[in-house]
């Protein structure tokens, strides 16, 4: 099984959904800056990955990932249920952000399938049913996912793989991923760079660099745009707690700051966001 570090794998969601395809149809030939994982529910249909041409039926798994060019389509009379996943911000022991490394790019599982496909089923029901919470359990379901297929005989770890990276850049993509759990385990607290810098071992100008060339963002903006996240999450989930209350425990201790940055970021303040819910 693929080696990743438990404590700082954290992929972020892009997306869940379920889609259906009923044939005649066909998409465009497309590639993503994220891995994305496609599942096949129920039916049939073809996809075109790197100009070979594959057919899929009944729960088979398919992973593409960053740079993977592909497109479906679907021929009368067929018609398919997928559900489509979208992750970034990871990484296994050894490869680069954002890669499953296994061997295949379709995947049939053999120990796990039952229990795979139960959660997939489980998730479409949260999707639609969208009660208080549904985002973090759909979260949690992915996670399970990711673990049930990595388990699975049928997932074979890349051997001696191009993808791997030297010690130095392993190094490197450690620290950030060490510098994002220090955010996301204490965002409540005041986090200052120097701080963190410190903390890590390293100092705040490598910090910064680093992480923005692997995240896209620097330490402050990911911490900024963190705690917005969890303040919508707390008001979508409560609609008694007060705007203050939300302010202090995502660790800043004055309201107002907190009801710019949100207005900023999500385009209304939190009051009038909260009476939307």
């Amino acid at each position: 099984m693929l080696k990743f570090d438990s404590k700082t794998f954290n992929p972020e969601v892009l997306y869940v959904f379920d889609a259906h395809s009923i044939g005649p149809e066909a998409g465009k030939n497309h590639a993503h800056d994220f891995f994305e994982l496609s599942i096949i529910l129920d039916g049939t249909t073809d996809y075109v990955i790197e100009n070979q041409v594959y057919h899929l039926e009944k729960q088979s798994i398919l992973l593409l990932n960053p740079g993977v060019h592909h497109y479906e389509y679907t021929t009368a009379p067929s018609k398919n249920t997928q559900i489509h996943i979208g992750l970034r911000n990871f990484h296994f022991e050894r490869f680069p952000k954002d890669v499953l490394p296994l061997e295949s790019t379709i995947i049939h599982l053999q120990q796990y399938e039952t229990d795979f496909f139960a959660v997939c089923n489980e998730m479409v029901r949260e999707r639609y049913e969208a009660r208080p919470g549904y985002e973090l359990l759909l979260k949690a379901m992915v996670l399970k996912l990711l673990v049930y297929l990595l388990r699975d005989e049928a997932a074979v770890p890349l051997q001696n793989s191009q993808l791997l990276l030297s010690t130095e850049d392993q190094e490197k993509q450690q620290l950030v991923a060490e510098a994002k759990f220090y955010i996301e385990t204490r965002y409540m607290e005041d986090v200052s760079l120097n701080q963190m810098a410190q903390d890590l071992y390293t100092s705040p100008a490598t910090l910064s660099r680093l992480f923005k060339d692997q995240l896209g963002d620097t330490p402050i903006n990911y911490l900024i745009r963190f705690r917005l996240d969890k303040a919508k999450q707390m008001i979508e989930n409560d609609r008694n707690i007060s705007m203050k209350e939300v302010s202090q425990l995502i660790g800043y201790e004055d309201p107002f700051y907190f009801s710019k940055l949100f207005k900023k970021y999500f385009g209304l303040s939190p009051s009038l966001f909260a009476k939307q819910v």
